[in-house]
Formats: C-alpha cells, sequence, structure tokens
C-alpha cells in the first residue's frame, strides 16, 4: 500500500448511483490535482514486478518493547566513571558478548579488533581490567568466559555462609569432577566427611544460572507470537480461520480506476497524457495482481491447516500430544496437490491458536516408530514414554540408553539404542552419569 496508491484496504463494494454521481463531480478536480502529483511522485513509485520491501515480513509479529541484554549493559556500562576512550574499550567488551551471556572471543582478539576497526590501541590487561568491571553487572555472572568462571561470579555475590563456602570450594578446587557428578572424589579432593554439608554446597551449585544471558524477561527483547490460524472446537465441530490481522482484505482504490476510464477516452496525442494513463494502469495492474496473489496464498494457507487439521482430528479434539498421528511433509503436499517445499514453508513459520494453547504448525509434523502390532505411532508419543521413564527412574541409578531402550521395547516401540540416544538429545535430557543426584 505504501509503493503503490491504486491499493487500499477494505472490501470491495459495490458501486452505488449515488456514490458514484458524487465521485463524477469530483473527478474533474482530482484529475487535476493527479497532473501535480504524477511529476512529484512518479519516479518514487515503482512499476509492475517490484520486489517486496525487506521487511514486510517483520511486520507479521510484532516484537514486544522492552530493553536487550545489550542496551541493559550499555546502560549499566554508562555508570562506571571511564574516560573516553575506555568506555570505547569497554563498548567493545560489551558487543562480544554472546547471547547466552559468554565472552568466547579471546582479550587478545578483542585488543586486534579495536586497534583495526576503531584504531584504539589497548592492552590484554587493561581490557581485565575494565572486563573485571563489567562482570559485576546484572545478571549475574555475565561476562564470564567459562562455566566454572560464570559460577564463581555468582557464588562470590552470595553471603558466606557454610554452604556457600563449600560450593565455592568445590568450583574452584574440583570443577572437572563436578562436572561429571564423580561426588566421592570431589569429597576425598576438599577433605569433607559431613554428606548433608557435602549436599547443601551442590545444592548451592546447582541453583546457579549456567546461561546469564537468558536471566531475566526484562533483560531480553521478547517476541510475541500472532497466530496464523484460529481453530475454535464447538461440540466436536471445528471452525477454521485465518488470522485478519496477518491478511487484511485489499481492494483496488475507486479513484484509481475511474481516472483511468476517464484519461482513457481522453485525447492521447499528448505525450505526458500518454505517460499518466501508462502509470496509472501499471498501478491498477500491479494492485490486480496483488490482490490476486494475497488471495492465493490465503488459499494455500486454509488448505494446508484443513488437511493437517483432518489428518489429526482426534489429537484436536482433545489436545493429547499421545493422539498424534505420524505424519511428514509428503502426507500433506500428496492431500493439497502441492510441492512438498510449499508445505514446508508454511509449517516453518506458521502458527495456529487452539482451545490448549498456541502452536507451530511444525510441533503436528512427526517420524512414524512401528511397534509389535506393525502400527506406526508418532516419534512424539515415543518421547512422551521416554520422558516419563526418565522422570521416575531412580535418580541415585539413572537408567542408560540401553536401558531405557529395553523399557521402550517392553512397551512394544520397536526402537534402537541410537534412536533412544537421538531422542533423549532433543529433550535436552543430559546422559545417565550426569542425571544421577546425591540421596
Amino acid at each position: 500500500m505504501e509503493v503503490n496508491p491504486a491499493l487500499e484496504e477494505g472490501k470491495e463494494e459495490k458501486k452505488e448511483e449515488e456514490e458514484y454521481e458524487e465521485r463524477e463531480d469530483a473527478k474533474e478536480e482530482t484529475l487535476e490535482n493527479l497532473e501535480e502529483y504524477y511529476q512529484d511522485d512518479y519516479a518514487g513509485y515503482k512499476m509492475q514486478g517490484d520486489k517486496r520491501s525487506p521487511d514486510e515480513e517483520d511486520k507479521e509479529r510484532p516484537i514486544a518493547m522492552g530493553n536487550t541484554l545489550h542496551e541493559a549493559l550499555v546502560s549499566q556500562l554508562g555508570f562506571l566513571r571511564l574516560d573516553e576512550h575506555q568506555h570505547q574499550v569497554g563498548l567493545q567488551l560489551v558487543g562480544s558478548i554472546e547471547s547466552d551471556g559468554y565472552i568466547r572471543r579471546s582479550l587478545s582478539a578483542i585488543a586486534n579488533d579495536l586497534a583495526f576497526s576503531q584504531n584504539i590501541e589497548t592492552s590484554e590487561e587493561e581490557l581485565e581490567n575494565i572486563l573485571i568491571k563489567i562482570q559485576d553487572f546484572d545478571p549475574a555472572g555475565i561476562a564470564a568466559r567459562n562455566l566454572k568462571e560464570c559460577l564463581q561470579l555468582q557464588i562470590d555475590r552470595k553471603a558466606p555462609e557454610e554452604s556457600v563456602l563449600l560450593a565455592r570450594k568445590i568450583i574452584s578446587t574440583a570443577f572437572e569432577e563436578f562436572s561429571k557428578k564423580h561426588y566421592e572424589k570431589i569429597m576425598k579432593r576438599i577433605g569433607v566427611t559431613d554428606e548433608d554439608s557435602f549436599k547443601d554446597a551442590i545444592q548451592v551449585i546447582t541453583k546457579l544460572n549456567p546461561k546469564p544471558g537468558g536471566a531475566g524477561e526484562e533483560l531480553v527483547k521478547t517476541q510475541y507470537i500472532i497466530p496464523d490460524f484460529f481453530l475454535k472446537n464447538d461440540d466436536g465441530e471445528f471452525e477454521l480461520t485465518l488470522n485478519g490481522r496477518n491478511a487484511p482484505e485489499l481492494r483496488v482504490s475507486h479513484s484509481y480506476s475511474e481516472m483511468f476510464r476517464a484519461y482513457d477516452k481522453s485525447d492521447k496525442k499528448d505525450k505526458k497524457l500518454k505517460e499518466t494513463v501508462t502509470f496509472i494502469k501499471q498501478k491498477l495492474d500491479s494492485a490486480k495482481w496483488f490482490i490476486e496473489a494475497i488471495k492465493q496464498r490465503q488459499n494455500t494457507l486454509m488448505k494446508t491447516m484443513q488437511t493437517i487439521l483432518d489428518f489429526q482430528n482426534e489429537y484436536f479434539q482433545e489436545g493429547d500430544e499421545n493422539k498424534l498421528r505420524p505424519m511428514i511433509l509428503k502426507d500433506i503436499a500428496e492431500k493439497i496437490e502441492m510441492d512438498i517445499s510449499t508445505v514446508s514453508r508454511v509449517a516453518n513459520s506458521k502458527s495456529i491458536q487452539t482451545d490448549f494453547g498456541t502452536f507451530p504448525l511444525k510441533y503436528f509434523f512427526s517420524e512414524g516408530i512401528a511397534t509389535d502390532s506393525g502400527e506406526d505411532v508418532s516419534s512424539r508419543e515415543v518421547k512422551n514414554k521416554l520422558k516419563d521413564a526418565v522422570e521416575n527412574e531412580d535418580k541415585n541409578k539413572p537408567l542408560s540408553d540401553d536401558k531405557l531402550e529395553k523399557i521402550l521395547r517392553a512397551m512394544g516401540y520397536n526402537i534402537a539404542r541410537r534412536t533412544v540416544a537421538k531422542y533423549r538429545e532433543q529433550l535436552n535430557i543430559p546422559v545417565a552419569r550426569l542425571r544421577k543426584q546425591l540421596s
């Protein structure tokens, strides 16, 4: 609409005689104004075949207002009493902090960045001194260079209670053993005999945040998803609709159509008049093409979502994850007679709001796993069973992948150990040794 004045938002309405007469009365004045408008803005508008604005897609999902982690850190940097040179060094360090809160680039590399990109000479010693100041910023643990340093920074902010002091000692002298949960080795190394005190110290460490960059919604720019579809279940009858905010109704401008008719009937010997008629026609053709393209897009979206709804009808009745059927992109592509790449684009970029939550469409796709009965079940169902088995395991003797495979096979799921390992990793469940807890 910004680049084509012949395109308007709103429903296409039937012409009323009275409205038509009023527009006829105002036509002469409008045509005169168009000549001036054409002279000023002709070069500013694009013709048919124009590419979309690069940020059109960004308008589909609004971003919540609020400070990013980087902005919050820069703000805190402003409270330090730094001179201009030190402030620029501090900005470079803050800019080197990754989304999870760590600085993984070496200080020598950061010094080189400053020298080459900003012609600022600094030393590793100066960088270290300013980095120490930044590590005092919120959230705790920010700007650490590794996990050990991250946990130490957080521990140092806690009150010096007995459990905290012991936790600090564990991290500083036995971090490798702690990361592998070799608790007996840790107790021997640091000379601890009281198991209760040791458990308290371990609990202090496990409550620390290993990814401080994700700490606190107030520090992170949150993206709110506006669903592309709405689904209502009225006693088993589904009502599927497209979100109008993501796809407003469009129409061709009546005034532009009338301008074209008026100019088209007039004497076209005048060169400027011919150019004006060409300009208007191009804008009208572009508007009609765009409206038709939007309609086709909406039709593709609705066909795809309706087919997914039909395929996963049992799931959408109650929202029970275990009732999801195995479904791949090819299943839907064949039913709607479109290319798999088309279904893939829809599945990866769209979402639906249901009575039991909002989900990306890719959530409903999963591979199939054969059962003893010869049926295929969704891999999501198998993952749920795997998750239940891990949650109910004896944490003193966590289940290995081999044992998890046997448990799933006993339930009737024909699954290999490597598949168990793959699903476990997809569920962010660590290996058995790292799931071990103290009794």
